[in-house]
Parts: structure tokens; C-alpha cells; sequence
């Protein structure tokens, strides 16, 4: 006893399987037709002799496709071998592929941010300090906030006073809670230079409050200008230009209203601190390449000046006031959600220096009192800097599993063309970023330093997840 393979019919005779007008044709057929296919165009029909009958087709236009339709029409033999129209494309099976393959796509991200971030800004022209893109003539508030650092202020006072500005412009002073001789000195300064000083004291901070944002509220509310620049006790401006420069960025932009600008860190001996000016270099290439292309989303308060109708208009810094950190990266996330302009001046004559951290204890806390702040980012702002520090970290992690996985002779030289590859972008990538903003760095230790503080990076963000800090002076 025979049994026809054909769907919906069932029949003890396979002579009547394919009968015309039998019950199991018409079955079929209705099938077929629900299906949109043709009677004995798919799998499982059978002859009369009960024999499987392999797929048919319509074929049209050659008779030798005419022909073989003919011959599995008339079951005659075996299904004759239909020429293709296009031969088929082969292509290697996925396990066949070299498994570090899979650093590819992370390559090319880094790829991206370099050509789309990096790039382009390290190609703007500098401005020396003799061009005059437009008058210096509006006048400018320096403000300084200081917290027991009299013997930074008797270094820093001095090259802000000789700052080379036409328009004018005032210091102001914030005494936070110091407990040295900042007062008298300040009282000093406000004798010889009228007018021109400001001293502003801070005696308590309201519990809650972060003590720097609250003492730099108070700080501009008694500031006399609109324009406002801040700064540092621990900094340094490195020209008599820096205040004229930086004020000429307000008027890019078609006006703008913040202006961010490059803040390095003193150049000695030891490893650590050529991994703090590394991390420094690193930084800036995202936060300044991403403003150079309308992207902006943080500054360092070393070196950025915004107006005082941008600092009422964000309400200060009252959505973040209890936080410790982000009186100037959390400022301008608020400028910018309301359409702040913002304007980039990172040329080297418009830029300060800072002390960096002595100890590696020290660099710890500070950096992780800097990324407290990145959980209050915008979401397209999170998601850009996730994608770009997180291909750089998987790149590292998944290394050893791509070797672990396999190690043959084949996947050990595409690992190597990828690592080559990735060491030659991070060489174009942070050389001509390090000219561009005259640092100086060793090119042969760029990749040891990167790897060095993407390590660290990943220890900061575990330790802000377990342990939250945070500590002002």
C-alpha cells in the first residue's frame, strides 16, 4: 500500500493520488491555488507510481527549460537538471571566519569619532593673538574662587592683573571659608588696585549645599559685568593674552553664549604625570572636538566664561546645587537644553595651566569627584560617550577571549593587522591633538598610557557604583 506525500490528501491507492477530478486532485489543487503556487510546483507530489516528483517550475523563455519542463510533466525519468539563470554566490560559513573579527566593528567606531570629532578640529586654524576678529570692547568679570590658597593667590593675582584687555575688567575674589591669610590679602589688593578688585567672603555653606557652587553663586551675583570668566587658584594663564582671547569668543557663533576653553596641567617628571596629561589630552579631544561640531556638553571650569542672562536662565546651579561636583560640566548640560550658543577657544595662547595630583591617592579622588557628575548627562550626550570609551574598553576585554578561542596561525595575524591598525589611528588621532594644543607627550608610550587609563577608567566607574564619594575642600 502506497502513500501520496502530497498535503491534505491521504489515499490508500496511489494510482488515483493524481487522478484528474479525483478528491485528492481537487484537494490539491485548491491548495495550491490558496498557496498561489501551481499543481506539482512543490515538495511531496507524487506520480502515478506513487515516485516523489521533484519541484516544478514555469519556465519561459529558452527552449531547454521548455524541454525539462516537458520531461517532469511526463515523468518519463528522473527530473532533469534546470540551468540557472545566475550561478550561486558561495560564501564561507560564519565559523570558517577568524574569531578576532569580532574587534572589527569596534575599530570602526573609533574610526568614526576620529574622522567625524577629532579630526576636524585639530584641523581649525589658531588664532594668534594679533588677528582681530572683532573689537575687544565689552567689559569682563574675572571671578576666582579660592579656598585657603593664599600662597597660589600671591602667584596668580599678579598675571591676572597684567592681563592684556582694553575694555576693562574687574577680579573678583571669593574668600571660601579660608582660614589663612586670604582675607588680609585680599583687603591688601582692594587698597592698591580700586575699582578694579572685588573681594567676596564666604563665611558657611548651607547644609546640603556644595560649597563651591554655593560660594561661586555669591561670587557672580556681586560680580558688576555681564560677561563673566572664571578660573583657579591653582592655575595659571600662560599669556598676558588669555583674557582677550576668550572674550572674543562671545562673539562667534553669531553671539555666543559660553565659551570653553583648554585647561593642561604643568609638565614634570614620572609616570603619573604623563598619565594625568594624557587623560587631560583625551578628554579635551571629546569634549572639544564634539562642541567644534555643535555637539557641546561640558567645559572645565579652569578655563570657561558664559554671560550672567545664561547663568539666570539655567537658574544657576540649583538642579545640581547638593551635588558636589559639576559647577561647570552640569552648567553647560543646562545651557545647552535651553540653546545656549557655545564657542570653542582652545588655541595655546588662550590657555591655563594647573598643578596636577602629586600622588596617585590624589588623582583618584579627583577623578572620581569629576565622573560623579556624568549620570546627570542628557541621554544623547551618555550615549556618545558610551559608544566611544566603551569600543575602546571591549577592545582591550575581548582580546584575550579572541585568543583564547583560537589560535591559529590565521586568526593570530588578522589580531595583529586589527592591534597595528588601532595603534596607527590612536597615533593620528592624539599626535596632532597634542600639537594642536601644545602638549607634549611621548608618541611611543601613547598606547601604553591609553590602555593605563582605560584601566583606571573602568576602576572609577566600579567604584562610583559601589561607594558614591564625594568631598570638597
Amino acid at each position: 500500500m502506497g502513500v501520496s506525500m502530497a498535503p491534505c490528501a491521504v489515499v490508500s491507492n496511489p494510482a488515483r493520488a493524481l487522478v484528474p477530478g479525483s478528491w485528492a486532485r481537487r484537494s490539491k489543487v485548491m491548495v495550491k491555488k490558496a498557496l498561489g503556487r501551481r499543481p506539482g510546483n512543490w515538495p511531496g507530489a507524487a506520480d502515478s507510481s506513487g515516485a516523489a516528483l521533484g519541484p516544478r517550475h514555469s519556465y519561459k523563455g529558452t527552449s531547454d527549460r521548455r524541454a525539462a519542463y516537458s520531461a517532469n510533466k511526463a515523468n518519463t525519468g528522473p527530473p532533469l537538471a534546470v540551468p540557472l539563470r545566475h550561478s550561486p554566490v558561495l560564501l564561507p560559513p560564519l565559523t570558517s571566519l577568524p574569531p578576532s573579527l569580532i574587534l572589527l566593528p569596534l575599530l570602526l567606531v573609533q574610526l568614526w569619532y576620529w574622522a567625524q570629532y577629532f579630526r576636524p578640529f585639530t584641523r581649525r586654524p589658531i588664532e594668534a593673538p594679533g588677528d582681530e576678529p572683532g573689537p575687544d570692547s565689552e567689559p569682563i568679570s574675572l571671578i576666582l574662587c579660592a579656598h585657603n590658597e593664599l600662597d597660589n593667590l600671591r602667584e596668580l593675582v599678579p598675571i591676572l592683573l597684567k592681563q592684556d584687555y582694553p575694555a576693562g575688567f574687574e577680579l573678583v575674589l571669593i574668600n571660601d571659608r579660608s582660614h589663612d591669610e586670604t582675607e588680609f590679602y585680599a583687603q591688601q589688593l582692594a587698597q592698591y588696585y580700586p575699582g578694579r578688585f572685588r573681594l567676596v567672603t564666604v563665611t558657611h555653606t548651607p547644609a546640603g549645599f556644595s560649597p563651591k557652587k554655593y560660594a561661586l553663586t555669591l561670587g557672580i551675583k556681586a560680580a558688576r559685568y555681564e560677561r563673566l570668566l572664571f578660573t583657579d587658584a591653582d592655575c595659571r594663564p600662560v599669556t598676558y593674552d588669555w583674557l582677550r582671547l576668550m572674550q572674543r569668543g562671545f562673539s562667534q557663533k553669531n553671539g555666543a553664549d559660553m565659551v570653553l576653553g583648554f585647561s593642561g596641567y604643568t609638565e614634570e617628571p614620572g609616570l603619573l604625570n604623563q598619565l594625568i596629561r594624557y587623560e587631560t589630552l583625551l578628554t579635551a579631544a571629546q569634549y572639544l572636538g564634539l562642541a567644534w561640531a555643535s555637539r557641546p556638553y561640558m567645559g572645565v571650569g579652569r578655563n570657561l566664561a558664559y554671560t550672567r542672562r545664561i547663568f539666570q536662565a539655567t537658574k544657576g546651579f540649583a538642579s545640581h546645587i547638593r551635588r558636589l561636583s559639576g559647577d561647570d560640566d552640569l552648567l553647560v548640560q543646562d545651557a545647552v537644553a535651553l540653546g545656549a550658543r557655545v564657542a570653542v577657544v582652545a588655541d595655546p595662547a588662550a590657555q591655563t595651566l594647573s598643578e596636577p595630583a602629586r600622588t596617585w591617592a590624589g588623582w583618584w579622588r579627583q577623578k572620581r569627584r569629576h565622573l560623579s557628575a556624568g549620570s546627570r548627562y542628557r541621554a544623547p550626550d551618555r550615549f556618545r560617550l558610551a559608544i566611544f570609551m566603551g569600543s575602546n574598553v571591549l577592545f582591550y576585554l575581548l582580546t584575550p577571549a579572541v585568543l583564547a578561542v583560537s589560535l591559529s596561525s590565521e586568526n593570530i595575524i588578522s589580531l595583529g593587522v586589527l592591534w597595528l591598525a588601532r595603534t596607527l589611528l590612536l597615533l593620528l588621532a592624539y599626535i596632532p591633538l597634542a600639537r594642536r594644543l601644545g602638549q607634549t607627550l611621548p608618541a611611543a608610550a601613547l598606547p601604553f598610557f591609553d590602555f593605563l587609563y582605560l584601566a583606571f577608567y573602568c576602576a572609577w566607574g566600579l567604584s562610583l557604583l559601589v561607594r558614591r564619594p564625594l568631598q570638597w575642600k
